[in-house]
């Protein structure tokens, strides 16, 4: 695995980034890391062409692997030893003691010279029983001994073992190597956060991290909380709920301990809600009113009518639920999706001002939302699944800043049948989703076209 190489001699690089950039809390078992190129321009600029992976090198590495399972052998091998020499104590100190229950009877047969009474034969015969077991104890020693000629012939094998991979590795030592590895995930994170925005090409296989609720529900983290901030919200059910559950972290969310409790002024419509610096925007029930609720101060902050927006399963998407209205982040900023009656149900997309929650500017899809399963934005795209079911693919995307749109075909697996909340994180590079009262992640591919000449 290069450290470093040349930049290829074409002005443009074509770099594949994937995975949930920067983080290592959501690791799906199917995926690892696959470096083309890493390097760092004279401008100081990141080039780089890689598969960011959920799992790290480490973990996925062959020589790695081998290492960790002679590691595991000679944590065997060692308990093992342990195991014999507790044993081999034991035995010896009964021997030991039949040693000199033996002398004893030893010196009487002596004494005796051929002529034995009945009490003496008997006591003779009731030491000679206690001396049974002495049989038993040395059939162990033989067990125990052929053991130990296997376990010298395991010890053979794993010094040989680790004499090749140590010429395979060169000079370095293993924990060397996996410090040197951890400094390359570390370049390689830090060039990915650089690309910023891409065009979606895949996404992963779902990786269930709960399974909490009813079967409609939302949550999601903080897209613009610093990464060491990994709490989690929790909102159960499509309409009339006001209970917001806030975890301190991801591992807190899925043991289901550390949490506090959010009770929001007005109910929420729909699961459409998104958390961003620090506040919670949702759809007011019975309205197509925004609300902006600052979860620290425990209050609206602001709300505002969305003009002309459809509400109360007026424009909902496929699977209903009072999904009339549903915002969304990405890296650019704080949007709404929702149609109206003037666009005759058609996706409408409308750029949002999180201070003010004013309308910045909107665009008309021509996507019927009743047709469309879900929708999530990323870099101003708007990608729309064509159902909430079983076989659904992303199968439309809207470029707001081109006012263009095209069909697509990115299979999306719907592991448990019925998805009723799908958000994208831009901090993680990951799809939320609440499917049939599953918390769900997957891993997003997006494909960045990189100037390297001629950039300002």
């Amino acid at each position: 695995m290069p450290l470093a190489v040349p930049p290829p001699p074409p002005l443009l690089l074509l770099l594949l980034c994937s995975g949930l950039a920067g983080q290592t809390l959501f690791q799906s078992p199917e995926e690892g890391w696959q470096l083309y190129t890493s390097a760092q321009a004279p401008d100081g600029k990141c080039i780089c062409t890689a598969v960011i992976p959920a799992q790290s090198t480490c973990s996925r590495d062959g020589r790695s692997r081998e290492l960790r399972q002679l590691m595991e052998k000679v944590q065997n091998v060692s308990q093992s030893m342990e195991v014999l020499e507790l044993r081999t104590y034991r035995d010896l100190q009964y021997v030991r003691s039949m040693e000199t229950l033996m002398r004893s009877l030893d010196a009487r047969l002596r004494a005796a010279d051929g002529s034995l009474s009945a009490k003496s034969f008997q006591e003779l015969k009731d030491r000679m029983t206690e001396l049974l077991p002495l049989s038993s104890v040395l059939e162990q020693y033989k067990a125990d001994t052929r053991t130990i000629v296997h376990l010298r012939e395991e010890v053979r094998n794993l010094s040989g073992s680790l004499a090749t991979i140590q010429e395979e590795m060169g000079a370095y030592g293993y924990e060397d190597l996996q410090q040197r590895v951890m400094a390359l995930e570390a370049r390689l994170h830090a060039c990915a956060q650089k690309l910023g925005c891409g065009k979606l090409t895949g996404v992963s296989n779902p990786i269930t991290i709960r399974a909490m609720g009813s079967r409609f529900g939302s949550w999601m983290t903080d897209t613009m909380a610093p990464s060491a901030d990994s709490r989690v919200w929790y909102m159960d059910g499509y309409y009339k709920g006001r209970r917001v559950l806030e975890f301190r972290t991801l591992g807190d969310f899925i043991k289901g301990q550390n949490f506090i409790q959010h009770l929001l002024p007005q109910p929420w419509a729909g699961t459409g809600h998104v958390v961003y610096n620090g506040s919670l925007f949702y759809n007011k029930y019975q309205s197509n009113v925004v609300v902006k609720y600052h979860f620290r101060s425990r209050s609206v902050l602001v709300q505002r009518s969305l003009p002309g927006a459809g509400y109360n399963n007026t424009f909902p998407y496929s699977w209903g639920g009072f999904s009339d209205m549903d915002f969304m982040v990405d890296e650019s900023g704080l949007w709404a999706v929702y149609t109206t009656n003037q666009n005759a149900g058609n996706i409408v997309v409308s750029r949002l001002d999180p201070h003010t929650l004013e309308v910045v500017r909107s665009w008309d899809t021509g996507y019927p939302k009743r047709s469309a399963g879900e929708a999530f934005m990323i870099c101003g795209v708007l990608y729309v699944t064509n159902s909430h079911l079983a076989g659904a693919k992303v199968y439309f995307a809207y470029f707001t800043n081109t006012s263009s749109y095209e069909y697509t075909d990115v299979p999306f697996h719907n592991q448990y049948s019925h998805i009723s909340m799908l958000d994208y994180n831009p901090r993680e590079r990951a799809l939320y989703t609440w499917n049939n009262g599953h918390q769900v992640l997957y891993n997003v591919t997006l494909f960045h076209v990189i100037s390297t000449a001629g950039d300002p």
